[in-house]
């Protein structure tokens, strides 16, 4: 059994060297400065009362086996270094790009996931102590993170994550993964109901091993909605807990997912909406009911670029002047011609389908920003238009 101790609301301020690096980007005048300090002002809705990520947030913390876990809020921007190398990210992994991570300077991004919080929990006094102490310690942490993605219904690159962990000497348990299926196991039930029907299959995650993943049933097919772990002894070993002495599980996964799957929500758009037609259906367990289906307006963009274009970077350009107007952005050719446009250089075909959750758009406004997307594609991507 783990042992009892007090709950703590622990709140990590940044350092100054975190500080000084959000105001670079303040002093700075580039789009991606601009887009990155964006992202950090907009709303955490994990922490707002009145969204339901806050409902998913608040089940989840009265789950008896948490409550007397530490709750952790730490910083937005951190060390590339503590992000990656510490939960023993290979050195070629495609999270450390910049095509996957918003890089603040070469040594600072955008948290891309909330376990972070491991480092800055494991640097608490008290925390120590108790360690010292052999004592079994848990905590967990929630908030916005940030990846590079495509544009579609179901994919933002601004999302919320929650994230737990729990440490036990091994003299006073061996952790399994048959304790894993039981933490997912509550965490599904108590957001989807007793009878959800679920399973669980091997995962690959840099840090734990072994790994589970958890699918439920959605309407005759499974979907992934949790992830967890063993905490691989390196690792504890990064963050100077002895493996020899502890061990412990983890999970982690992201906020929107359960919330869309519990509402039927057809866009992660109305999840940010301001709407009160839509905000009021916006309960778990609620089938959303679409106030009215507004039709799209589609526009392509044809342009040649160099063969490092990447499209991650140009969905950034396209949701800077878009915004929440552009539902999806879609592929819809490449091609090479060495002797057309050159030996390093390829075409796309993108097709963008604006709609809005609450109102018919004009023809006018869309042409307008798709005018805007034009000349910056060919300023910042250096873009010969089709």
């Amino acid at each position: 059994m783990k042992d009892k101790f007090e709950k703590r609301h622990i709140e990590i301020a940044d350092s100054l060297e975190i500080k000084q690096a959000q105001e670079s980007l303040g002093k700075r005048d580039d789009p991606e400065a601009q887009r990155l300090l964006r992202f950090l002002n907009m709303p955490d809705l994990s922490r707002d009362k009145t969204s339901p990520l806050n409902e998913l947030v608040n089940r989840i913390l009265g789950i008896e086996r948490f409550t007397d876990f530490d709750e952790i809020k730490v910083p937005e921007i951190v060390g590339a270094y503590e992000s990656f190398d510490l939960f023993n990210f290979p050195k070629d992994h495609p999270a450390r790009s910049k095509s996957d991570t918003y890089y603040v300077d070469d040594e600072k991004i955008l948290r891309t996931h909330t376990t972070i919080m491991w480092r800055y929990w494991l640097m608490q006094s008290e925390v120590k102590e108790k360690i010292k102490a052999k004592e079994s310690i848990g905590a967990l942490s929630y908030g916005k993170v940030y990846r590079k993605d495509e544009i579609d219904r179901n994919h933002m690159n601004i999302f919320h994550q929650m994230d737990g962990w729990y440490l036990s000497p091994k003299e006073k348990e061996v952790i399994t993964a048959d304790d894993l299926k039981e933490v997912l196991t509550e965490i599904a039930q108590i957001i989807f109901g007793k009878e959800i029907k679920y399973r669980f299959n091997k995962d690959e995650f840099p840090y734990t091993d072994p790994s589970i993943e958890m699918e439920i049933e959605v309407d005759g097919r499974w979907v992934e909605v949790l992830g967890s772990g063993i905490v691989k002894p390196i690792v504890l070993k990064n963050f100077g807990v002895d493996p020899d002495i502890y061990n412990g599980w983890a999970f982690g996964f992201g906020l929107e997912r359960l919330a869309i799957i519990s509402m039927q929500l057809p866009d992660i758009r109305l999840l940010w909406s301001d709407d009160p037609r839509i905000k009021k259906q916006l309960r778990l367990g609620n089938t959303y009911v679409p106030v009215s289906k507004y039709p799209p307006i589609t526009r392509d963009i044809s342009f040649v670029v160099q063969k490092d274009f990447v499209p991650n970077n140009y969905f950034d350009l396209i949701r800077d002047l878009g915004g929440d107007l552009v539902e999806e952005v879609r592929l819809i050719d490449s091609y090479e011609n060495a002797e057309k446009f050159g030996a390093d250089k390829i075409s796309y075909t993108y097709r963008i389908i604006y709609r809005s959750n609450d109102r018919t758009l004009l023809s006018e406004e869309v042409d307008k920003i798709q005018d805007e997307i034009y000349k910056q594609t060919a300023i910042q991507f250096n873009a010969e238009l089709r």
